[in-house]
């Protein structure tokens, strides 16, 4: 008897040893972190509303959590709802807001013709990244990351980034005008195609790959012109707080075909025809778009120019991160 007890024993804290891997309770917190979220606080870049509140620090387990968490319900002054409540520390909240004002709410107006009035998204969660065991932990750990799933329409048109990545023209169009504008703001932004954890998400974040803070990540590399800029060929007026300089990197070739799921192991793998890459027309077909504005083809801003590469080839085993 007890033998089996002193097996169970065994079993338990076993267990227990490997739920406390699963959030990496060893990992050291960076500094970093605490002074970008007092640096936001500081400047007052969010401000509680009705739809924004205040919430108790979040301490833990291990390093996850932030100084003070902000409970969100509603986004862009309470028009644009969450399908769920999230908790966001103070930098990534003032991105995310900017990156709907500049980016996410022209791009549904110019390719719809009506604004998005409902994000479906997700944000706070302490785990390792892609939910692995013992991974290092995630910026979801620390409010610091969100996943944006689907956009819902002023006049109910559900867009999916799983479907709509390779969707109707106008689909297409306006998630890449969403991604494009989040690498001008983000550090990381991963979508289809990038690797196969976010075939049907767009996943943010503002994480410092550098000591300066200054290298972003931002995959898969597109072909596609941002048709947002201004006519005239002016700079486009961007919300406060203004996007960081990034750091550039070597252009590469563009390439004709994407993949969402390179390694053929996700459920979007079942796909098998090619498809191209999305290319904003010059003119909206008017079966495509709503009410949308002709506009002639803008440059390409130069950060659109400097887009990490994404090789569509299976590598061997890497130990580049995913988050």
């Amino acid at each position: 008897m007890w033998r089996k007890a002193l097996a169970f024993s065994a079993l338990v804290l076993f267990g227990a040893g490997l739920t406390g891997c699963a959030i990496n309770r060893f990992e050291r917190r960076e500094a970093w972190r605490d002074q970008a979220e007092q640096m936001c606080l500081a400047r007052k870049l969010v401000q509680p509303t009705a739809y924004v509140s205040l919430g108790r620090e979040i301490d833990g387990p291990g390093p996850c959590g932030m100084q003070q968490p902000f409970r969100v319900t509603r986004l862009g002054n309470g028009a644009v709802v969450l399908k769920q409540r999230v908790t966001l520390a103070c930098p990534a909240l003032a991105e995310a807001e900017a990156w709907l004002a500049d980016t996410i709410q022209p791009a549904a107006n110019l390719y719809f013709g009506v604004p998005v009035a409902e994000i479906n998204a997700g944000a706070y969660a302490c785990r390792g990244r892609n939910n692995q065991v013992g991974a290092k932990l995630s910026e979801h750990s620390f409010g610091n990351a969100l996943d944006i799933m689907s956009f819902t329409l002023a006049d109910g048109h559900v867009i999916t980034v799983k479907g709509g990545w390779r969707g109707t023209e106008a689909e297409q169009a306006f998630l890449r005008e969403v991604f494009v504008g989040a690498c001008a703001r983000f550090s990381t932004v991963l979508a289809p195609g990038s690797n196969v954890f976010h075939y049907d998400h767009i996943h943010v974040d503002l994480a410092m790959h550098d000591p300066r803070g200054l290298k972003r990540i931002c995959k898969p590399l597109l072909k596609f012109e941002s048709q947002l800029n201004p006519a005239d060929g002016s700079a486009r007026p961007l919300a406060s707080p203004r996007p960081p300089a990034r750091q550039t990197v070597p252009t590469q070739a563009p390439i004709d075909v994407e993949e969402d799921d390179p390694y053929g192991v996700s459920p979007a793998a079942s796909r098998s025809a090619p498809t191209r890459v999305a290319r904003s027309p010059a003119a909206p077909a008017p079966t495509a778009y709503t009410a949308a504005p002709a506009r002639p083809r803008s440059p390409v801003p130069a950060h659109d120019a400097a887009y990490e590469p994404l090789s569509l080839a299976a590598p061997g085993p890497s130990n580049e991160p995913i988050y």
